[in-house]
């Protein structure tokens, strides 16, 4: 692009009508936040496949539970999602286990109640915002084709007080209004594109959060029957 494109494009933004820059303003703004959120869930998920990754080999490696529940409740608040749902279930087995008259279908039940719960928190955790980049994707192009028609409309109208119309006359505010459909577009594809990625890797946390719960479940009906 030359420097006369440029400073073209920029005349352009700059002369377009107060509806037009407003639209573009609007989606400029999404757009930020859009980038903001895609960044912040990367990096998110990132983390919880990490944690969720060195959890399941500790769990598996034979450790005693009683020692992962206390190195969980010493680390509270730098654990991962799995490793939270593993001690409110082992939480809720271990004061199940003191009361008299529990027997083990109680024990289980309730320890997978309690997992059940901290997984809905946890996944309305890892699945915040998304909502914001699903709603960005679909109606992004739509503001932007707002403006679009708003500006052909706007050019379309100027020249009721010319007699004879030329493709120059008419050109400037197409081309103003195309760009808040090119902005539009520019927020709404890489968020489409962030939502589903992010949505495939939340699912398949969710799925080994849910085959850990029940594989847990099955451990602690085992020490159930042994008390």
């Amino acid at each position: 692009m030359t420097v006369t494109q440029e400073y073209d494009l920029w005349s352009l933004v700059v002369g377009a009508s107060p509806v037009i820059k407003g639209v573009m303003l609007l989606l400029v703004a999404v757009s930020f936040m859009s980038w903001t959120f895609i960044f912040r869930k990367w990096f998110a998920i990132r983390r919880a496949r990490e944690q969720t990754d060195r959890f399941e080999r500790e769990f598996w490696s034979g450790n005693d539970l009683a020692a992962l529940y206390q190195g969980a409740v010493n680390a509270r608040h730098t654990i991962g999602s799995l490793e939270r749902i593993f001690e409110a279930g082992y939480r809720e087995f271990a004061k199940l286990r003191g009361q008299r008259g529990a027997d083990a279908a109680m024990l289980v039940d309730g320890a997978r109640r309690a997992m059940r719960a901290t997984f809905q928190r946890e996944m309305d955790y890892l699945e915040r915002h998304l909502a914001f980049l699903a709603s960005t994707g679909s109606v992004s192009p739509y503001v932007g084709l707002f403006g679009t028609v708003w500006g052909i409309m706007h050019a379309f109208r100027s020249l009721a007080s010319v007699q004879q119309a030329t493709l120059a006359q008419v050109a400037p505010g197409i081309a103003e209004a195309l760009i808040a459909t090119a902005i539009g577009l520019f927020a709404a594809i890489p968020a489409v594109v962030a939502y589903n990625r992010f949505s495939h890797d939340i699912d398949r946390l969710a799925i080994r959060f849910e085959s850990f719960m029940e594989e847990f479940s099955n451990v602690l009906q085992r020490q159930a029957a042994l008390r």
